[in-house]
């Protein structure tokens, strides 16, 4: 009866952690790991309305200061708006779509990457219609300036890249507002994600001015695709910052204003993340700005960065440099644009190991060019390099299976003396010379190395769409014939029975169970994290056979039926 209740205790301890390593998660800003939460369904707005600072009063700014794209209308009747025009520009990577409201920049199409596993159509990251918003918007604030909804003008140039071509400039110029004009030159570098954007402000007005100008990315808070009921990814905004670092916010902290981040700052970037891509805005280093974040409508949130010019005399113009990042979360790319970008691909607390695994990976898919069979080889280096300590728990475990039998027998003897049965089980271990937590610890060091290799595995864009063989045409993607997670739950079970049973006829069949349980659950994650597991599963069944034929224990497969039968 002790050992029932020991075991439901156990059962009982061992959720209970799960729930609060979960809760830590999402405490720390994490995505939860286990039980994602449901993803907001709210239709988006067709126009994305202007963001608020992220303070009532931002350092520098004057009394009249106005919200990012709350223009004050002209003295006099309004001449009514120029209708709002799309332009199209074309480089070798990607295909965006300005609207002349503003100079916005409203669509953005990545070329290198199709929408769905042999799809022929580019995945859109940017986006505007009926279901989905998300946009790159700049402006003016702090008076009467131009801002994203001011109607702008575009300068004819070259909508593609020719060959030969290696840049291509996007310019637009505002009307006059308050006698101040913003002109916005966009310019597009062939093979890069990232584009140069120039925002030259001009004063007519007769008098300094002293703008603000603000960047910001909109985006409705419905989560993406790729999101189950099993494993979670972040979507939402992200702030870096020198001193604070990345800094992920949640749409939900946003709503209960609890969201936590550093307001000012005079490096780093804002960003909107998901799933596999990212956009960011990147002002200069040593320019002070004021990073905010917030809800703007029913269901559209804003990140941006406001930074204040410097006072323009009557007759002078001010140029102020940024880089907007459109594109594919590829570390490589990443690097060189702006210090901590990499880390909008997060793998969490265990960066420090996951990032030397990807460079393996990658190495390893430089030579075998597929990379499913790249994740095959990076196991069995892992367990290469792991032999010696998995060869000690499995050592251990072959001495426990050696023994289980009179262990058994002992249990069953001695079940009305619980007391004399633990001091006879003590000794047995001690003239066996058995440690029965001998076979965990070594494993239990090698958990942080798989868990990152998890995360690699998940966060990688490389592995969308990516084939391995036959039928598995996208590692990203769940099997479509279910054939890999099946392997998986025979491997498992191989593996189970393998494994010497805990004396306790409770414990035995938790210990069937979980790994079955787990094995339901791996019928809905990517192919390329199943095949780790069962190029992992397959290696240590290997080995374990192999030490215990070598310690001369039967290779005998436990009967889970015989369990559940008594």
């Amino acid at each position: 009866m002790n050992d029932i209740r020991r075991s439901i205790l156990w059962v009982v301890f061992g959720f209970s952690m799960v729930l609060i390593w979960d809760k830590w998660q999402i405490h720390n800003g994490k995505a939860p790991t286990f039980f994602p939460s449901a993803a907001v369904t709210a239709p988006a707005a067709q126009d994305a309305p202007p963001a608020t600072p992220a303070d009532a009063s931002v350092p520098g700014s004057n009394p009249a200061t106005t919200t990012p794209g709350a223009a004050v209308a002209p003295q006099g009747t309004p001449a009514p708006a120029p209708a709002a025009v799309r332009h199209e520009v074309t480089t070798d990577v990607l295909k965006l779509v300005f609207n002349t409201e503003g100079g916005s920049l409203i669509g953005a199409e990545l070329l290198k990457h199709a929408s769905t596993t042999l799809g022929t159509q580019p995945f859109a990251l940017l986006v505007q219609n009926d279901t989905q918003t998300y946009l790159a918007q700049s402006g003016l604030i702090g008076g009467n300036f131009p801002t994203h909804k001011t109607p702008m003008t575009v300068v004819a140039g070259p909508t593609a890249l020719t060959d030969g071509q290696n840049e291509l400039q996007v310019r637009f110029e505002s009307a006059e507002v308050g006698g101040v004009k913003l002109v916005k030159t966009y310019t597009l570098t062939r093979g890069r994600y990232d584009i140069s954007v120039q925002h030259e402000v001009v004063n007519n007005s007769g008098q300094a001015v002293s703008p603000q100008l603000y960047v910001q990315l909109v985006r409705d808070g419905n989560k993406t695709s790729s999101e189950t009921p099993f494993y979670s990814t972040f979507t939402g905004p992200a702030v870096y910052t020198g001193a604070q670092k990345y800094q992920k916010i949640e749409f939900a902290d946003i709503d209960k204003n609890k969201a936590t981040f550093e307001k000012s700052s005079t490096d780093g970037y804002v960003a909107m993340v998901q799933h596999y891509f990212a956009s960011a805005w990147v002002l200069d280093s040593g320019v002070a700005r004021d990073n905010f974040a917030r809800r703007v409508d029913n269901n559209l949130y804003a990140v941006g960065a406001i930074t204040t010019l410097p006072a323009i005399e009557p007759g002078q113009r001010k140029a102020v440099e940024a880089q907007l990042f459109i594109g594919p979360q590829e570390e490589k790319v990443l690097e060189v644009i702006t210090p901590g970008l990499e880390l909008v691909k997060d793998y969490g607390w265990l960066t420090i190991l996951a990032k030397p695994l990807y460079w393996l990976l990658e190495k390893i898919h430089s030579f075998v060019q597929n990379w499913g069979w790249a994740i095959v080889l990076l196991v069995v280096l892992i367990k290469a390099a792991f032999y010696w300590l998995n060869a000690s728990a499995y050592r251990s475990m072959a001495k426990m299976k050696a023994i289980n039998p009179r262990i058994m027998e002992m249990r069953e003897r001695l079940k009305s003396n619980p007391q004399q049965m633990q001091q006879e089980m003590m000794k047995m271990y001690r003239e066996e010379k058995v440690n029965p937590l001998g076979g965990c610890f070594p494993i239990l060091i090698q958990i942080p190395v798989f868990i990152a290799l998890y995360w690699v595995l998940l966060s990688s864009v490389e592995m969308r769409n990516a084939p391995w063989m036959a039928w598995i045409t996208d590692l990203s993607s769940p099997d479509p014939w279910f054939i890999l997670p099946l392997v998986m739950a025979v491997t498992t079970v191989i593996q189970t029975a393998l494994n010497p049973l805990p004396p306790d006829p409770l414990q035995a069949k938790l210990m069937w169970m979980m790994p079955l349980m787990f094995s339901v659950m791996f019928f809905f994650f990517p192919a390329g994290l199943v095949l780790y597991w069962i190029t992992n599963n397959i290696l240590t069944i290997a080995q374990q056979a192999f030490i215990n034929k070598r310690m001369g224990v039967p290779l005998k497969i436990t009967n889970p039926l015989e369990l559940f039968k008594k």
